[in-house]
C-alpha cells in the first residue's frame, strides 16, 4: 500500500491499461497496425481485445475498496455515490461522442461507447455486490453468463453468433434504433450494447471479488488465491471457447472468464510485485497513469477528436492535423508501419505528461 492508502500495484495496473488503450486507439493510419494492435476481427482474441474488459475488472477491484467506507453494504450514501458516478461517467461518454460537432444532427448521434458502458457495468455490478451476500456472487456470476450463453444460442438466428444474425444487434435496434448505433462494422451495430453489457457486469463482479481476496488476503497467500483462481477461469474460459467463440463486441461468455483471468493472474503478479515484495521503481512511470485513469482516457479522446477536427492544407492537399502530422512527420522518421505505431506512443506520452502534471500537483481527479 501507498502511504495515501491506496494500493500501487492496482494503480500501475490500471496505468498500464490506460497506457495500452491509448497506444490502441490512436495509431498514425489505421491501414498500418501491427497484428496485436488490432481487434479480431470478430471471433477471437488479441491481446488488444483484453485491453478493456481489464479495464472493467479493475473498476471492480477498486469498487470493493472504495464501497468499504460503506460497509459493504447499500443504503442512502452507497447509493447516492453509485449513482453520480454513473451519471458522470455516462455523461463524459456522451460528450466525448458529440464533441466537436455540437450544431450536429443528433438524430444519428451514437448513444453508447466506453464511458457509457463502463458506467452501466460499474452501476449494475456495484448494485449486485452491495445486495447479495458474497459468498453467491459466483453464482449470480454462473447464472448470468449461462442464461446470456442460451439468450445468444436461441435468440438469434440460424448464424446466432456472426454479426448478422445475433440476438445483440436486434435488442439495439429495438430499444436505441438504428440510427443511434455505431458504424464501423461496416452496418449499424453497437459493440458497446445494452444487451451484451450484461454479462460485462460480470467482469467487474470478478474484479470486486479479487478486490476482497487481495483486500483481506495476507501477502503471498492472497497472491496465491488469486494467481490459482485466475488460472482456472483462464482455462474454463479456453475450454467454453471450444462451444461459445471468444467475441468482444458481443462480450459472450467465455471471453468473460478467458479475459477475467488472465486480468486475476495478472493483478496477481503486479500485487505481489508491488505490495509484497515492495518492488515499485519498475511501475513509476503507469502509476502517473493510473491515479487519473478515466481523466486520462476522457482527455485522450478529446484530443484525438480535436486533431481530426483541425484542417491543414499542404501541398493544395486539405487534410486533418492527424493525418498532416503521421505523414508528414512520422512517417518521415519511421516509415509507415513503425511511424503509425511511433505517432500513437506519442499520443500516449502527451497525455501522460499531463498526468504526470496532476500527479505531482497531487490531483487526483474522481469520478
Amino acid at each position: 500500500m501507498a502511504k495515501s492508502g491506496r494500493l500501487v500495484s492496482l494503480d500501475i495496473f490500471r496505468g498500464m491499461t490506460v497506457a495500452f488503450m491509448i497506444i490502441v486507439n490512436t495509431p498514425g493510419s489505421w491501414k498500418y497496425v501491427y497484428a496485436p494492435l488490432r481487434h479480431a476481427s470478430w471471433h477471437g482474441c488479441t491481446p488488444t481485445d483484453l485491453v478493456f474488459p481489464f479495464f472493467l475488472f479493475i473498476v471492480g477491484v477498486s469498487m470493493w475498496f472504495s464501497m468499504g467506507k460503506y460497509g459493504h453494504e447499500l443504503n442512502g450514501s452507497s447509493f447516492l455515490r453509485i449513482a453520480r458516478r454513473v451519471l458522470a461517467i455516462f455523461a463524459l461518454g456522451l460528450f466525448l461522442n458529440i464533441f466537436p460537432y455540437f450544431g450536429r444532427d443528433y438524430s444519428t448521434l451514437r448513444i453508447m461507447g466506453v464511458l457509457q458502458r463502463i458506467a452501466l457495468a460499474y452501476g449494475i455490478a456495484a448494485l449486485i455486490c452491495l445486495t447479495v451476500d458474497r459468498s453467491y456472487l459466483w453464482i449470480v456470476t454462473a447464472v448470468i453468463l449461462l442464461l446470456y450463453w442460451a439468450a445468444l444460442a436461441f435468440g438469434g438466428g440460424n448464424d446466432p453468433y456472426s454479426l448478422e444474425g445475433n440476438l445483440v444487434l436486434k435488442v439495439d435496434q429495438a430499444i436505441l434504433g438504428r440510427k443511434h448505433l455505431y458504424t464501423g462494422f461496416g452496418k449499424p451495430f453497437e459493440p458497446e450494447g445494452l444487451l451484451s453489457t450484461i454479462p460485462a457486469v460480470c467482469t467487474v463482479i470478478t474484479g470486486y471479488y479479487t478486490g476482497e481476496i487481495l483486500g483481506k488476503g495476507k501477502g503471498s497467500k492472497g497472491v496465491f488465491k488469486t494467481l490459482v483462481i485466475g488460472a482456472g477461469l483462464t482455462g474454463l474460459g479456453l475450454l467454453w471457447n471450444k462451444f461459445l467463440p471468444f467475441n468482444k463486441p458481443l462480450w459472450t461468455s467465455s471471453y468473460v472468464l478467458y479475459s477475467a483471468g488472465l486480468a486475476m493472474v495478472c493483478l496477481g503478479f503486479i500485487y505481489w510485485l508491488a505490495d509484497v515484495v515492495k518492488f515499485q521503481i519498475w511501475g513509476r512511470f503507469f502509476l502517473i497513469f493510473g491515479t487519473n485513469a478515466l481523466f486520462s482516457f476522457f482527455i485522450a479522446g478529446i484530443w484525438t477528436k480535436l486533431l481530426l477536427f483541425i484542417k491543414i492544407t499542404s501541398g493544395g492537399e486539405k487534410m486533418t492535423l492527424y493525418s498532416f502530422l503521421y505523414e508528414k512527420f512520422f512517417t518521415k522518421v519511421a516509415g509507415n508501419m513503425n511511424g503509425s505505431l511511433l505517432f500513437a506512443i506519442v499520443q500516449m506520452l502527451l497525455i501522460w505528461s499531463i498526468g504526470l502534471f496532476l500527479y505531482k500537483k497531487k490531483v487526483f481527479i474522481k469520478l
